[in-house]
């Protein structure tokens, strides 16, 4: 592990805010570090608001996007809400299918089918709406790059609104809007919005447009946290707003179906964390061993008994999941430890008949492994499908659009994207790729890097202390959970391996001659225990936790990594 130490920000401007707050230096200079240098700054990160919302009219197309819909109505039109199968892309359907139907009721949902279809807006979508005499079709989390598809529509008299926020290409769809805060002729404040993120604003723009207040939006915030947190997109500006208002619906007012799903996990109180591991694992495991629709029933479903059944197939779906995805990773990584000696700067990975649903999930675990920009390719029908995982540092879609002339589609985000190929090009592809990572790549990103954002003394480790540091959640890119480095540390004698594997490593860490001790825990850390042994001095980067243990709460250190 490659440990680095953040700079240290402005001393003035950390003693200030220390003083303006009333809070010790360490919170104040976290605070600077996140760009936050005031106390009106503070107040609106400790205290996300809904009236810090952008106003959605500020983004391109918006007035014609609520125009449409209004025009839909008014005629009494058929609409259906066409989404991806992931989380964003079915929690988006799920948020806007359940808006529009609160009030007006000729509208369908479409999620197409993983295998069958593919990825985005397909032709068997928009056939099926121009076969049932649906005109418009509101697309969410994809059709950015559905140029001909969209023309398609067209000639059948289907018009398209597109919320995406995947990166355009050259060419913007001839759709009647087209939401996406990344085209380049959009001057929306906010670039990083999730596809649920982008409908959840044509809904604000939608309820500013007919004078009501925003807070009628707010049971859906549960949906956009979910998407949020899934997506991987940075925790700031909005993102921060609508994670935090969510994560508050989920804990205390949460919709039938993620009840169904939290009875099945026995999970009270839910971090972003708890919701990307725990609520969108199952809603992703509908489309990737069923089918995603499976997914918007659960998630748009009212009746306790029916969610409930609802709950219980996707924890089929999840189980399953889970062991085609252990397997095929075992498989993966066997193929790999062949190739081990080629000392290669990229993962590519072949096999015919591994679980196109899953192939996302192993490669993000093989980047874990050997922490490489990975592919995972198996057949999909008489092409070639693809998940692409990358490092950290490492733009795995800028890798990818070098290698277009060996590629018949791609689409995604800078560290995961998906493609198809011929299997012709397979190894024409692969050259390239090893080509275009190995001649573009910072060498050091192929070691995997802590983040250490202040050096603190143990002392430091306040209850008041951790108090502030837990209203810094909701944590994700951008606004990370905050790392600390400690040194001149040795264990009290209670260094111990832990686990079946006795993998773990748990210990009682002092500084220097204090007194002060807290306890440490250190998941897969276990070949460190030697390094506590005879009293050694060591350093540490950890996180701060709660340890609840027979009703008692206390703070312990989260281990990343030690050395001397």
């Amino acid at each position: 592990m490659r440990w680095t130490l953040k700079p240290k920000p402005d001393s003035l401007t950390v003693a200030k805010l220390a003083s303006d707050l009333g809070v010790e230096t360490p919170i104040a200079s976290l605070l600077v570090q996140r760009g936050i240098e005031t106390f009106e700054e503070a107040k609106k990160f400790f205290r996300p608001s809904l009236d810090d919302l952008h106003d959605p009219f500020l983004m391109k197309d918006m007035e014609a996007a609520v125009n449409r819909i209004a025009l839909a109505v008014e005629r009494e039109e058929n609409i259906m809400v066409y989404g991806d199968y992931d989380v964003d892309g079915t929690t988006s359907v799920a948020l806007m299918s359940s808006f529009l139907k609160s009030f007006y009721p000729n509208v369908a949902t479409y999620i197409p089918d993983r295998y069958d279809e593919g990825y985005g807006v397909s032709y068997k979508g928009i056939d099926f709406a121009a076969d049932n005499d649906i005109s418009l079709i509101i697309a969410l989390d994809c059709g950015i790059k559905a140029i001909e598809k969209v023309a398609y529509a067209s000639s059948k008299n289907v018009d398209f609104i597109i919320c995406d926020h995947h990166r355009p290409g050259a060419e913007i769809p001839n759709a009647v809007a087209v939401l996406d805060p990344k085209r380049e002729d959009c001057e929306y404040p906010y670039k990083e919005l999730c596809g649920c993120g982008v409908g959840f604003k044509l809904l604000q723009a939608w309820v500013q447009k007919n004078g009501d207040p925003i807070d009628i939006l707010l049971p859906y915030l549960d949906l956009v946290a979910t998407a949020i947190g899934a997506d991987i997109v940075p925790i700031t500006g909005e993102n921060r707003i609508l994670a935090y208002h969510g994560l508050h619906v989920i804990n205390t007012a949460p919709r039938t179906g993620f009840k169904a799903i939290l009875e099945q996990v026995k999970k009270e109180i839910l971090t972003i964390t708890d919701v990307v591991f725990i609520i969108a694992p199952r809603i992703n495991a509908a489309g990737r061993m069923k089918h995603g629709l499976h997914a918007v029933n659960l998630l748009v479903e009212d009746n306790e008994e029916t969610a409930k059944l609802f709950a219980s197939e996707i924890e089929i779906f999840n189980s399953d999941r889970r062991n085609a995805d252990k397997a095929i990773t075992v498989e993966a990584l066997s193929q790999i430890e062949i190739l081990k000696e080629q000392e290669r700067f990229t993962t590519v990975v072949y096999q015919e008949d591994w679980h196109k649903g899953v192939i996302g999930i192993v490669a993000s675990r093989l980047t874990e492994t050997y922490y490489r920009p990975t592919l995972v390719f198996t057949k999909s029908g008489e092409k070639l499908a693809a998940s692409a995982r990358s490092v950290k540092g490492f733009d795995v879609y800028d890798a990818l659009e070098a290698c277009k002339e060996h590629i018949e589609q791609f689409g995604g985000h800078k560290y995961a994207a998906g493609l198809t190929l011929a299997e012709t090009q397979y190894e024409d592809f692969k050259r390239k790729f090893e080509e275009v990572v190995s001649g573009s790549i910072d060498k050091n990103l192929l070691t995997p890097e802590i983040l250490i954002d202040a050096e603190i003394e143990l002392e430091d480790i306040t209850p008041k202390f951790h108090r502030i540091l837990k209203q810094f959640a909701p944590h994700g890119p951008g606004n990370m959970s905050p790392s600390f480095l400690t040194q001149n540390l040795k264990d009290t004698g209670y260094a111990k391996c832990v686990g079946a594997e006795a993998d773990h490593l748990k210990c009682r860490l002092q500084q220097g001659n204090s007194d002060f001790a807290i306890n440490a825990i250190g998941f897969n850390l276990g070949q460190k225990c030697e390094l506590l042994a005879n009293s050694q001095r060591v350093k540490a980067v950890y996180a701060i936790d709660e340890n609840e243990w027979q009703g008692n709460v206390s703070l312990q250190l989260r281990l990343k990594d030690i050395s001397l």
